[in-house]
């Protein structure tokens, strides 16, 4: 007689309580942090040579292999790798967004300031004249929405690699397409000076 597996209990409320935290110190100094260690030099080189799609897919790959990651051991991987998962994510999604405002203004630094008006437009977020804290948190809660959305799908080893490596990838795709659509007022496109 064959004896049932046994899954180890998750707590759901726990890992949903874990990313939350997450996200607030996301909120707290961790952009500025991911931000900083962007080389801006980097991407300029990386879209002059690839074209604005091809970096944009090349930043969907990088971010398939963390999801994948993530999700390949199933419960096991999926404690360590998601926290790396979410940083990765991010990251590229800040290089797609820099890419992107390189392509059209033909500038490719950026102060944080002048980024995250950026980010928080594509995440629909209201921004005035300056970046507060309120908006940083609400973008956070915006991304913690669109990531903890895939998290319980990786709990199945194997599986889970293939849906966080694919779920990472539309993202990042999905959030290039928000970003090369907007505009301003006047429904002109979005130039940063």
């Amino acid at each position: 007689m064959k004896t049932p597996i046994k899954l180890p209990k998750i707590k759901f409320d726990k890992v949903k309580a874990d990313l939350r935290e997450a996200f607030r110190k996301l909120s707290e100094g961790g952009f500025q942090q991911i931000f900083n260690h962007i080389d801006q030099l980097t991407i300029k080189r990386g879209v002059d040579k690839l074209g604005l799609d091809g970096f944009i897919n090349q930043c969907a790959i990088l971010a398939a292999g963390s999801g994948a990651v993530a999700g390949i051991g199933g419960i096991s991987t999926m404690i360590i790798g998601i926290p790396l998962d979410l940083i990765n994510l991010i990251t590229q999604q800040f290089r797609v967004t820099m890419a992107i405002s390189y392509h059209r203004t033909g500038e490719y630094k950026l102060t944080f300031e002048e980024f995250i008006i950026i980010v928080a437009t594509a995440f629909k977020v209201d921004t005035g004249v300056t970046v507060t804290k309120a908006i940083m948190e609400e973008i956070a809660e915006k991304m913690m929405l669109s990531f903890g959305s895939k998290t319980a799908e990786r709990l199945v080893p194997v599986v889970g690699a293939v849906i966080g490596g694919a779920a990472n990838y539309l993202f990042i795709k999905r959030m290039a397409e928000k970003v090369k659509e907007l505009k301003g007022n006047n429904n002109q496109v979005i130039h940063i000076k």
